[in-house]
């Protein structure tokens, strides 16, 4: 979840550290610091807090230095002060260290420590790191030697920069569980845990792997694994522009990701869908296209937004294909003793391709011997090169902590993947022509919602005063009352909860008043008078309807209080359509009541740990 970001080499250090950690800030922001080596010693300054805190620190002091690291956190082991925040130290000041992950052997790694004399100053299982790397310096006197002895001895996961007084013309990064990229430049290197840290100095980098390390020098780089052991690396180039991580004059990057979904749901689809043919391309499915024409079930493993968006793909996959699909949530996954078989498909999806329960998932996945496909967002990510397959969703890097854009874009996945198996099995290609041509319309119908953020915008003002919502939807729907929820907690922290509309009978029914606004996903389908039941029995006990309705429904408003048109389209696209009128009022909700609506407390963009 932290922003890690290292720099050696030519360029004074302390402002390209601090722009590194603005544009990772969405990873965590609890706190943040830098350290840089100067005149043989380390200057750490550190704070709790917004980059922006750190930064009126730092402008305050004179660095000359080329070389440093610096971290954003997202509080795990201690709480979020200025003490528990990253750089750590050694005992003895002359190693300082930044680090994402967890150390799940610590107390007695540190418990160990103590008893040699090494001293403390957190509650971080972080500084523990740091103070074992110094211990084993003090017998080894070779900072690689001593970061590689101390990566064999932790249990957990870490992406690792380290810095020393010793050599200090070097920077020492590892990862295991949690990313780290390299970015090589014209006589410097830049280590980050994101790209977007990066784009701004160079597009080539390197993708470190799980027990690598990377050892950085003014005159070069080399990799090695934690068993010294020297390894290749293959250079990739970033795919996305500087631009694409700036604000482009909207207030937030979370309304920027909104209004670009007409552009990202479109690139997710180009290339791949063949509406004349009804039938797609899949060039990431290639090396599984045996295992999946041949699949008797298919299980989509995900985590938050990711796993209502599998929920979405397991009604478009089961009805387009006819294959059994079963929806996990990743961290349950990973601990049960999930029945797995040879024939089985696992679908991980992740925007960050990063997200650690998911990642897990996947390596069960392979060990039980089925096969692994990643629906991800980030190009290199650690599940995108762990699976035996996968579809990149190209919707461009997403700065805002609650996923937007991701979403539609992984529905476009999973429709072209649901398109793609039903054209293997029963479906004609008429019945494919028929959602390929649907699905090239979708961008101008996004646009066309996207027209009516003024009047979702005045809706949305007049619920400012609630603190619940329930959100109501049937069938394709029903994903989208959990997402349209997830959405109004994470950004305005309002309670919402997401129900299958007819489930509300069965319990949330009783918290139905005057004061309960009910948001209903009504959509024009073989379902929809159910849907109108449902309504009838919210206002029978005068609670507050708000309908997502299609173009052409003039019958909702006898039932509704508000309405919210969108196009027509068929039945497993709807959620696209439908989602977008709820990120638009949970967006100007949140901005109404005064919200960090990036940056929405306790959560970070991606959970790299658990």
């Amino acid at each position: 979840m932290c922003g890690i970001v290292g720099y050696i080499g030519n360029q004074k250090v302390s402002g390209i550290l601090l722009n590194g950690l603005k544009r990772m800030e969405y990873r965590g922001y609890d706190s943040a610091g830098v350290s840089i080596l100067t005149d043989g010693s380390i200057e750490t300054i550190k704070k709790s807090g917004k980059v922006a805190q750190l930064e009126k620190l730092v402008d305050h002091t004179q660095f000359d230095s080329t070389i440093g690291i610096a971290h954003t956190r997202w509080a795990t082991h201690g709480e979020p002060n200025d003490i528990n925040a990253h750089p750590h130290h050694d005992s003895s000041n002359k190693i300082s260290i930044v680090h994402n992950g967890i150390i799940e052997n610590y107390a007695i790694l540190k418990k160990n420590l103590i008893e040699k004399g090494y001293t403390f100053r957190s509650d971080t299982d972080s500084e523990v790191l740091a103070v074992l790397i110094g211990a084993l310096y003090d017998r080894v006197k070779n900072m690689e030697e001593a970061v590689r002895y101390a990566l064999n001895e932790v249990e957990g996961t870490y992406g690792l920069c380290v810095l020393s007084v010793y050599e200090p013309d070097k920077i020492i990064a590892a990862r295991r569980g949690s990313p780290m990229v390299l970015g090589i430049g014209e006589g410097e290197y830049i280590v980050a845990s994101d790209a977007a840290a990066i784009i701004q100095h160079t597009r080539q980098v390197i993708y470190l792997s799980d027990n690598e390390m990377a050892i950085l020098t003014r005159d070069g780089y080399e990799t090695k694994t934690i068993k010294n052991e020297k390894t290749t690396n293959t250079i990739h180039e970033i795919e996305f522009d500087l631009e694409q991580i700036e604000k482009a004059g909207f207030p937030h990057f979370m309304l920027k990701e909104i209004f670009e979904q007409p552009d990202t749901f479109r690139d997710s689809f180009r290339g791949r869908l063949l509406a004349d043919k009804g039938n797609v391309k899949l060039g990431g499915l290639t090396q599984a296209e045996e295992q999946l024409r041949k699949a008797k079930r298919i299980l989509i493993t995900a985590c938050g937004t990711s796993w209502h968006s599998a929920l979405v793909g397991e009604y478009i996959i089961e009805n387009l294909a006819q294959i059994p699909v079963e929806v996990e949530y990743a961290s349950e996954f990973r601990y049960r003793n999930t029945p797995l078989y040879p024939d089985d498909i696992v679908i991980a999806i992740s925007q960050s391709g990063e997200t650690a329960d998911t990642l897990a998932a996947v390596y069960e996945t392979k060990q039980k011997g089925a096969t692994a496909i990643g629906i991800v967002n980030v190009v290199g990510s650690s599940i995108a090169r762990s699976t035996d397959a996968g579809i990149y969703i190209h919707a461009g890097p997403e700065i805002g902590v609650a996923s937007t854009k991701a979403f539609t874009s992984q529905i476009c996945v999973l429709a072209l993947i649901g398109l793609y198996l039903g054209r293997m099995k029963n479906l004609s290609q008429s019945d494919g022509k028929r959602i390929g041509a649907a699905m090239l319309e979708i961008p101008n119908q996004i646009e066309q919602i996207l027209n009516k953020s003024d009047e979702i915008k005045a809706m949305a003002k007049k619920f400012t005063k609630s603190r619940n919502f329930l959100y109501l939807g049937r069938g394709y729907n029903f994903p989208v009352a959990l997402e349209g929820a997830l959405k109004m907690k994470e950004i305005s922290y309002i309670h919402a909860e997401g129900y299958p509309a007819a489930e509300m009978k069965h319990g949330p029914i009783a918290l139905i008043d005057d004061n309960m606004p009910v948001v209903f996903i009504a959509t024009k389908d073989e379902i929809y008078e159910k849907v109108i039941s449902n309504i009838q029995e919210v206002r029978a006990r005068r609670g507050k309807v708000i309908a997502i309705a299609s173009e052409g429904d003039n019958d909702i408003t006898n039932y509704a209080d508000h309405v919210i048109y969108i196009p027509n389209t068929v039945p497993m696209l709807t959620p696209v359509l439908a989602v977008i009128p709820l990120q638009l009022m949970a967006y100007y909700m949140a901005v109404e009541l005064g919200c960090n609506v990036d940056q929405p407390r306790n959560l970070a963009k991606s959970v790299t740990v658990e």
